[in-house]
């Protein structure tokens, strides 16, 4: 019983740092858990459904099938108990199966997010991005503040090269996490790539917002490289004042990108991929 209480112990702190950790948590049912289901106390349920999800990872699906036969036990009609089995039947690739369950429970309850994102995950493997992004889009109408959809379906957009929309999404995420340098670079990166003079301009007030929120964001630095030369290089009738203005951007971006590499070796081979990124 005392490598037990260790390993629920060891289980609770993956549960609690939200680590996934699927092999370590399988080999903990197989040294310890297995058996000793039913002297698990209240911990009995969120473990079984620890070790089901992490079985499913690891494609150990009997350990997983037995998992949920034992949840099934306690919780029949459990909507919840029936994600897991989907979950089970999608490691199997089995996705009709998956799928089935997942549209039983949405039609049961039609507010049921965990079975919406699991079929969009589904989608999203069978790589049927337009009915993943058709349903993301249904979802977001509902659960508007859920922050992970809102990134899934930027990354859904950029796979489909349509990068307005992808913004639009990230400036949703934004508005929930305004301090986000990370959300501010992804939205010069897409802005970025968008292209335009227009586009530039936005990208390189965001990248300058990323470097201020994170004065170590060394991609932002490299983005306000790029986009401000970029953007002399796009315009024709610009004035000598407006060049050297721009220039001393330019110097002053890649002077900042030789501090973050002292040695003279890396600092050369940034200039000729910066040289290579500007043909």
């Amino acid at each position: 019983m005392g490598n037990l209480k260790r390993d629920l112990e060891q289980l609770k702190r993956y549960r609690e740092t939200n680590e996934r950790k699927s092999r370590e948590v399988v080999q903990i049912w197989d040294d310890s858990i297995s058996s000793n289901i039913y002297n698990l106390g209240k911990e009995k349920h969120i473990v079984l459904e620890q070790v089901s999800i992490a079985a499913a990872d690891s494609f150990r699906l009997n350990i997983a099938q037995r998992c949920i036969q034992e949840l099934y036990k306690d919780f029949p009609n459990s909507s919840r108990v029936r994600i897991l089995e989907s979950m089970v039947y999608e490691a199997d690739e089995n996705y009709p199966k998956a799928l089935q369950i997942l549209n039983d429970i949405i039609k049961q309850d039609n507010t049921n997010s965990a079975a919406k994102k699991r079929r969009i995950a589904i989608f999203k493997a069978l790589g049927r991005y337009t009915e993943a992004i058709k349903e993301l889009t249904e979802y977001l109408k509902t659960f508007m503040a859920d922050v992970e959809a809102w990134q899934e379906l930027s990354e859904l957009y950029i796979n489909e090269h349509d990068y307005s929309k992808a913004a639009f999404c990230v400036e949703e995420l934004i508005l929930h996490n305004p301090h986000n340098h990370l959300l501010h670079q992804r939205y010069a990166d897409i802005k970025y790539t968008q292209g335009g003079l227009e586009n530039l301009e936005i990208a390189k007030s965001y990248y300058y917002q990323a470097l201020r929120l994170n004065s170590r964001n060394i991609r932002a630095l490299y983005g306000i490289y790029l986009t401000t030369t970029a953007s002399l290089n796009s315009q024709k009738n610009v004035s000598q004042k407006k060049k050297d203005s721009t220039q001393k951007v330019i110097e002053w971006s890649l002077k900042q990108i030789r501090k973050r590499y002292a040695d003279e070796n890396e600092v050369k081979e940034i200039e000729e991929s910066l040289a290579a990124l500007e043909v």
